[in-house]
């Protein structure tokens, strides 16, 4: 699932595209040599500063402290995906919707493309560095250019995978990308093209094709020195494409966590059938398990349920209970919320108000989901 929104103009966004794509296009933006031909370690170009040393203060201690690879080993942690408000500002978003749930978020999830531009495809914007000091942070990177802001309508130019894994985009691209997490010091959650088994039919590439672009930008980034990185590997979950998932998996030795994307989205997708958060999660959860591993940790990356326009309170009993089923689903170490609604009738997956708000801020209030986030 995809698509983000924000109060810049269409007008302006596709002229900011457009001339980030001929930058790309044209082999701009690249970190210069000085004068021997090596990469500049300075800094960005464009004076754009990197971000500050965030990580700071202990590591929390005790028999449910967080491991290195940021999976708690008590419960889970609760996370969301905000989109940004009206007035573009990210933490503006996130902080009125931790207002109505009643609690921090653990972790808040956002995306970005490959543009280069301080709008989408800078990673670690000032936003997410703030929220980052008292949350964990997971963050996609697509490898795309949204022609709209924040992939408004989910339209995009596709880099390709052969072309990541080629090194075409090393300097333009990664390389800024990682220098950036790396200054930025604390551990992150990190997704390359999230629900990559949508993204064959998009034009991205082969299977073959995804795994060597995985694999360069995670070695890239070893290479660079980028060591507060933990690597999640995301697919959607579907079933119907169980064959492609397993050609998608990069190798144990590249993935630290597991993540997948699944829905009870009912009449938003035209479904006889409501599923409960149970029978929408555990297939999935199960098949992950069985082919792919059964030892790393599971990131619910997205989920959420659509409503029930004649039953109401299906939504809230369907947030309401997942503190019981959680325990059910042990390598779940992480849950993190779609808040958005998605193009469609009866799509609002939002738990913005009425009963999924209810259920929402009922499981959010469960000792399960109440982890002392680390701060580095």
């Amino acid at each position: 699932m995809r698509g983000r929104y924000t109060g810049v103009s269409r007008g302006t966004y596709t002229a900011l595209v457009l001339a980030a794509v001929g930058a790309l296009l044209a082999g701009l933006g690249v970190w210069v040599a000085r004068s021997g031909g090596k990469e500049d370690d300075a800094g960005p170009p464009g004076g754009h500063s990197l971000p500050g040393n965030a990580a700071s203060g202990p590591l929390p201690q005790g028999p449910c402290a967080p491991d290195e690879k940021l999976e708690p080993r008590c419960g889970a942690w609760w996370g969301a995906y905000v989109p940004y408000a009206p007035s573009g500002s990210l933490t503006e978003a996130v902080y009125a919707f931790e207002k109505k749930i009643g609690r921090k978020l653990d972790l808040v999830y956002n995306y970005h493309d490959m543009s280069n531009t301080p709008l989408d495809g800078e990673l670690l914007t000032p936003d997410e560095q703030e929220l980052g000091r008292d949350r964990l942070l997971m963050l996609a990177w697509e490898s795309t250019v949204w022609t709209e802001p924040h992939h408004a309508n989910w339209t995009e130019t596709q880099l390709g995978w052969r072309n990541i894994a080629s090194g075409k985009y090393d300097r333009e691209i990664i390389d800024p990308g990682a220098r950036r997490i790396k200054a930025y010091g604390k551990r992150i959650f990190f997704s390359f093209d999230q629900e990559t088994d949508f993204r064959i039919k998009e034009g991205a590439g082969t299977p073959e094709e995804f795994v060597a672009a995985y694999r360069h930008i995670h070695d890239r980034f070893e290479e660079l020195g980028v060591d507060n990185v933990v690597w999640v590997w995301t697919v959607s979950g579907y079933l119907g494409n169980a064959e492609q998932m397993k050609q998608l998996y990069p190798g144990d030795e590249y993935v630290d966590w597991t993540g997948m994307d699944q829905y009870n989205y009912y009449l938003c997708h035209k479904s006889p059938n409501w599923l409960d958060f149970e029978r929408s999660q555990r297939p999935s959860y199960d098949w992950l398990r069985a082919n792919i591993s059964d030892s790393k940790p599971v990131m619910l990356a997205e989920f959420a349920t659509a409503p029930d326009p004649v039953q109401r309170q299906r939504q809230r009993d369907w947030y309401a209970r997942i503190p019981e089923v959680a325990p059910t689903l042990p390598r779940v170490r992480a849950m993190v919320h779609w808040n958005r609604a998605v193009p469609g009738a009866g799509c609002d997956l939002t738990v913005n108000s009425g009963p999924g708000l209810e259920g929402y801020r009922e499981a959010g209030r469960s000792d399960y989901f109440r982890q002392r986030v680390p701060t580095r």
